[in-house]
């Protein structure tokens, strides 16, 4: 029987517990003689190389050797991942996410886990798995092997937008080594991720898998996540290339983008990865870009991938993204992803036939991901598993998530006293919040990891935010305190209170002799819809405004589907506001009251919450499985929260949602009804850019703030305090640098994280697009004891990856400087009260 595929799987059974894998240095595969490919002087040629490039040459020729050995029916093969079957290597693992080896050659089956927030679907579920089918619309009925909570076990760690709010490339580069080593344990090869699209809406569905609204940060931690990954022999797959900015018709969508909006925004994390992370390979999108599907976009592709930026590495499709035979193998796409679809043998040899292809381009699509392999020693070693440690895994994306959290606003109830006799857990019955660990997707009463999207990791445990508190209670020699749960219904009429029956006046009356009172809220959601209400399950036209998605209240079923005003995914109130200014209505509620919030992007808050008469708020995105701890650790104070914004908090009714378009979001009908047209008219305006350009005319700044926001961009508060000596600019030889004396004058040890904005000349906005006002071009986070002092030191260098002074300029086809003087801001928000000024940059 087919099942949809944006349809959840319930667990039916425990999943089987395996060996999971590891890795030897030794072939892949046995053979009758050595191939020249694999002989022990080219291997060690190719281990002694002095540099990267060095390697890749040797790695490309051994590459050419096997080719020349192959025929073209084992090209063809090789084009394609393979359909589901029981692996030749791993006879206990049902994959679907691979490329089939031949012994005989030395090639290795090559495996491939989705991403980012740790191995979600991995090319291993239960070999039962094959009697279940899916039905994937345009394509059919398919194997379920794609996505099913059977996946073998990893850490889910925490949302990789909670990665971007550490501001520190450091916890990048560790979310990469948990990645890592669970690849190597579990014989896995690609990690496809890290995703870098950006938070142009708040309410895009995978907003929690990417790295914010800033193409700056977004690229740094890319690079650091992709190092990390790649100095283990691993293949980073950078993502979705490109504009993949909207869940809602990905398939089909065609976004429309100017040429200086993709390349100073959109295409720079891109860009940094490719240059700085030296990213083995891209993922091309579902969507369409400027008319031209991204798996056969030419201009995207070959143009500025691989001869503006260098790239030497290959592109894979995303699952069932390609949408025809021909124009993507000719234009630019390597590897077909996940089955032989659009490139089957017959339809491939068709166009052969046709002179419509030629097997030099098959040779150069193979070379360019053989190349890859080669170089990483994935060619060089066994395919094997071993036990994951995930006491380890589980450890790290505590530290992770920790150093994620971002302490928004802070009224005296944090942190909590260790010796406190009460405390009560707040949430709704119908969300996941207050009642187990959130991730992507997370459905009250599911376990984590039972659908399948990208971020669906099937963790080996979870700790929930009743355990995580009562476990932090106990550690702190307060076994005995009292730790209940509340779960308040839509209407606030009714509620549980540790399972029991309860009023909501009985709620309040809890909460008011409670030593201590934590609520628990978010925005739920997940790859293959966004945060938004529809007419009908077409998602062409909205039925609530844009902004509904952002508000704490809104919420469907299931967040992988469309939400539509009726309906089995009918998008619907929890009435959660309404709720938290209930109790907090109490002054002395109000006080000991915290609000941790587990949001997909940035949310759109009432006034009523934020300011002295509302609660503490901490943003703790999604934690993943170490949910319950990571949240205690940081409301207890044994971790001083460090995090900053990566996306703006804007007030409901003013944020940027409030102000699109049909045309930008979801975008527009043709006439003849078949295609929809998102259009990026905001142009460079996004995030904070937006707000301090004040775009919509009513977000004017007023004692250092903007009247829009709640909390701006690169904002976060600490349990210390900081304060920054002047700011000083020096340029040294073609760039500058920005240095200032950072000093802890609090009690306790903290971290500050120094941003450097930049501020263009009113030349650049001849160029083409309004510039804004400000862009992020520097960050760096400094951890002091308490009284400690350290000198902050942030380059700006006009040659760099990101173009801190640069402006694309369509007509020359590149990248000026415009003349004039440039502002230098360093502070630690980009808020203009948080900003002094460094000086001027007169190049």
């Amino acid at each position: 029987m087919a099942r949809s595929l944006n349809r959840r799987w319930a667990v039916g059974a425990a999943p089987m517990v395996m060996a999971v894998a590891g890795v030897t240095l030794a072939p892949s595969a046995k053979a009758q003689t050595v191939n020249p490919w694999m002989a022990p002087t080219i291997v060690a040629e190719q281990q002694s190389a002095p540099d990267d490039a060095a390697r890749e040459a040797v790695a490309r020729r051994r590459a050419k050797m096997l080719l020349s050995a192959m025929t073209l029916d084992q090209k063809l093969q090789q084009l394609t991942g393979a359909k589901p079957e029981i692996l030749p290597d791993l006879p206990a693992c049902l994959g679907g996410r691979h490329v089939t080896g031949i012994a005989s050659l030395n090639i290795p089956t090559f495996r491939i886990t989705n991403g980012p927030v740790g191995l979600g679907q991995n090319d291993c579920v239960s070999p039962e798995v094959s009697k279940i089918k899916l039905s994937f619309p345009g394509i059919g009925e398919i194997s379920a092997a794609y996505g099913h909570p059977t996946s073998a076990k990893a850490t889910a760690l925490p949302s990789a937008i909670g990665a971007a709010a550490s501001f520190d490339p450091a916890v990048a580069g560790m979310y990469g080594e948990v990645i890592a080593a669970e690849m190597l344990d579990l014989g896995l090869h690609v990690f496809e991720a890290p995703g870098v699209n950006l938070a142009r809406l708040p309410i895009l569905g995978r907003n929690m898998e990417y790295f914010g609204e800033d193409p700056y940060l977004s690229g740094s931690m890319a690079v650091a996540e992709t190092k990390a990954i790649q100095s283990r022999g691993l293949i980073a797959m950078v993502k979705h290339f490109a504009a993949n900015e909207q869940e809602t018709n990905r398939q089909t969508i065609q976004e429309t983008v100017d040429r200086q909006t993709l390349r100073e925004l959109y295409l720079l994390p891109f860009e940094m990865a490719v240059k700085d992370g030296k990213v083995a390979a891209v993922m091309c999108a579902y969507n369409y870009v400027n008319g031209q599907s991204s798996c056969e976009n030419l201009s995207m592709l070959d143009d500025v991938l691989r001869k503006d930026w260098g790239f030497t590495g290959y592109v894979q499709s995303d699952f069932f993204a390609m949408k025809s035979t021909v124009a993507t193998l000719a234009n630019g796409t390597d590897h077909e992803m996940p089955m032989p679809l659009h490139w089957a043998p017959a339809k491939i040899r068709a166009a052969l036939d046709k002179g419509e292809l030629t097997q030099a381009r098959i040779d150069e699509a193979l070379e360019r991901r053989y190349t890859q392999s080669f170089k990483l020693g994935i060619f060089d070693r066994k395919l094997e598993r071993r036990p994951i440690d995930f006491a380890a895994g589980g450890r790290k994306a505590r530290e992770i998530g920790g150093r994620a959290t971002v302490l928004l606003q802070n009224n005296g109830a944090l942190p909590l006293r260790g010796d406190l006799r009460k405390l009560v857990l707040i949430g709704k019955a119908s969300q996941v919040y207050a009642q187990q660990a959130v991730a992507g997707g997370a459905v009250v009463g599911e376990p984590m990891g039972a659908g399948g999207g990208s971020s669906d990791v099937v963790p080996e445990y979870t700790v929930s935010p009743l355990a995580g508190l009562r476990a932090a209670l106990t550690d702190l020699g307060n076994a005995g305190a009292s730790v209940r749960l509340i779960l308040v219904d839509d209407a606030n009429t009714s509620a549980t209170i540790d399972g029991q029956s309860a009023s909501f006046a009985q709620v309040k009356a809890a909460a008011a002799e409670a030593d201590a009172v934590v609520m628990m809220a978010g925005t739920i959601s997940e790859e293959g819809a966004d945060r938004a209400t529809f007419t009908d399950r077409s998602g062409h036209q909205l039925a609530a405004s844009a902004a509904a998605g952002s508000s704490l209240d809104w919420y469907a079923g299931r967040s992988n589907n469309i939400a539509t005003v009726e309906g089995d995914n009918r998008a619907k109130n929890s009435g959660t506001v309404a709720m938290i200014e209930a109790l907090i209505a109490n002054p002395k509620v109000a006080a000991k009251s915290v609000l941790v919030l587990k949001d997909n992007a940035g949310v759109a808050l009432p006034a009523s919450l934020v300011g002295a008469k509302g609660p503490a708020i901490v943003e703790a995105w999604f934690p993943g499985q170490e949910d319950g701890n990571i949240v205690a650790d940081v409301l207890f104070g044994r971790v001083n929260p460090s995090g900053k914004l990566p996306v703006s908090v804007p007030f409901v009714g003013k944020g940027f949602l409030d102000h699109v378009t049909a045309s930008q979001f979801p975008g527009t009908l043709s006439e003849d009804g078949k295609l929809q047209t998102v259009t990026y008219s905001e142009k460079l305006a996004i995030g904070y850019r937006w707000y301090d350009g004040n775009v919509s005319g009513a977000c004017p700044v007023s004692k250092g703030a903007n009247a829009c926001l709640a909390f701006p961009f690169g904002h976060g508060l600490s349990y210390t305090s900081f304060a920054m000596g002047k700011p000083e600019l020096n340029h040294t030889g073609g760039a500058w640098q920005v240095s200032a004396r950072v000093t802890n004058t609090g009690k306790r040890e903290g971290a500050q994280v120094v941003q450097v904005y930049l501020g263009l000349p009113a030349s650049a906005d001849k160029v083409g697009a309004k510039q804004p006002p400000r862009r992020l071009i520097g960050y760096q986070r400094l951890a002091l004891m308490p009284g400690e002092s350290k000198q902050v030191a942030i380059a700006i260098d006009p040659k760099a990856s990101h173009h801190p002074l640069g402006v694309w300029d369509e007509q020359a086809h590149g990248w000026v400087i415009p003349k004039g003087d440039f502002t230098v801001w360093v502070g630690t928000s980009s808020a203009p009260g948080d900003l002094v000024k460094a000086g001027i940059i007169a190049p």
